[in-house]
């Protein structure tokens, strides 16, 4: 028997654990309503493993007291109900990762992984999702790294970049990578776990700064990622760039200004596009917001551009990488969070749908139960995946000779 202060506290006890657990699982369908709330929105989904853990230790050790009464029985019900909702992500990977097989099939030729160099593909993510790299995290080679190199100061302001490079020197493929952060806010820092893992897999990874609205209106931050690029090509060889074989990537505001970048008439040759939940229509965009609208749409767009669609119609246009559609695009692979309150999915498939009707060979990959900015959580389920083609996809496009693919 228990002594009588310790089952007084037990009750107290489940029914806090069992709510906790609740509480987090639920945030994998409720939308965040605030920016404040966001992290949840985002986390929840991305540390599902982790809850289902919770939940169920939660849920035995309800079963195990064997105590009757509301508050036990309440935190049943919570634990329960948690479980089944940790559960969601997991439940629709398989038919998710079917069908992302099936369209970077159907781009990019069935036989194209059998193209990748052998010594690649072993390197390579072996499932699109591993239950233990969700615990442990997603194992890191060892890379050399040279951070905050000054590659230009417009208006005062030092512009840097990072350099991953694999561990031996020569010369490599290139990623170049602009972060999000609504055209507002971040450094080359962001994101490092990507750009380490991709330079162990032997890219040179290039992550670039650029100015920020509200203080620099467009096109200062399309300027800035020219002036990077000019820098890359003339120090290509101290950089270790292949300038043959260049792809070009962001995530939110950052896969914007790539492929506003690459989209451009008179862009370089690069030989991939990848677009992690960005911006494409700014003009759709502002007239159709999320709901609910956790970083106010409106008002971002309004400090990135210095005005409404309404007031300078013609700068949205300019400053939409829709309008630059047209054929011989490089291959673009467009990868979007379909619970995304930040930047809907719906304006990548549209995207998509454009790119793929004049001719370019282009994925799109929606995620079911992801919200915006799922990859901050590097070991997340979503990144997992998305990480898993997203190596696949930058191998078919850097290291197939063209002549082949």
């Amino acid at each position: 028997m228990l002594p009588t202060n310790l089952s007084e506290v037990l009750p107290i006890i489940f029914i806090l654990f069992s709510g906790i657990g609740l509480f987090l699982s639920l945030w994998i369908i409720i939308p965040a309503p605030t920016f404040s709330l966001l992290p949840l929105g985002v986390g929840a989904p991305e540390i599902s493993p982790w809850l289902i853990v919770f939940n169920a230790i939660a849920l035995l050790l309800i079963i195990f007291q064997l105590n009757s009464g509301v508050i036990y029985d309440a935190a049943f019900i919570a634990s329960l109900l948690g479980l089944l909702v940790s559960l969601l992500p997991l439940i629709q990977l398989p038919a998710a990762n079917a069908q992302f097989g099936l369209k970077m099939a159907k781009v990019l030729g069935t036989d194209y992984l059998d193209k990748i160099p052998t010594s690649l593909q072993t390197q390579m993510r072996p499932q699109p999702f591993v239950l233990l790299d969700a615990f442990r995290g997603i194992p890191l080679q060892e890379v050399r790294i040279q951070r905050g190199i000054v590659f230009a100061s417009p208006d005062g302001v030092e512009l840097k970049l990072n350099l991953y490079q694999p561990s031996v020197t020569g010369k490599y493929p290139a990623i170049i990578i602009f972060y999000g952060g609504a055209w507002q806010n971040g450094t080359a820092n962001n994101d490092e776990a990507f750009s380490r893992y991709m330079a162990g897999q032997g890219y040179s990874v290039i992550a670039i700064d650029y100015r920020h609205a509200p203080q620099y209106k467009f096109p200062a931050q399309l300027e800035d990622v020219q002036t990077a690029l000019q820098y890359i090509q003339e120090r290509a060889d101290e950089l270790e760039v292949d300038c043959e074989r260049l792809a070009i990537m962001g995530r939110s505001a950052g896969g914007h200004l790539a492929k506003l970048t690459a989209y451009q008439p008179d862009a370089i040759a690069f030989r991939a596009v990848v677009s992690y939940y960005a911006p494409t229509n700014l003009t759709e965009g502002y007239n159709e917001p999320p709901f609910p609208n956790p970083i106010n749409t409106h008002a971002i767009l309004h400090d990135f551009l210095a005005g409404t669609p309404q007031e300078i119609p013609e700068i949205y246009q300019k400053a939409s990488p829709f309008s630059y559609i047209r054929p011989n695009l490089p291959p673009s692979l467009l990868v979007y969070a379909d619970k995304d309150h930040v930047v809907q999915s719906k304006f990548g498939n549209r995207m998509y749908q454009k790119l793929d009707s004049v001719g370019n060979p282009t994925v799109f990959l929606n995620i079911p139960w992801a919200e915006h900015a799922f990859d901050a959580v590097f070991f997340g389920v979503s990144n997992q995946i998305a990480l898993y083609y997203t190596e696949r996809f930058l191998a078919w496009a850097l290291l197939i000779d063209l002549q082949t693919r």
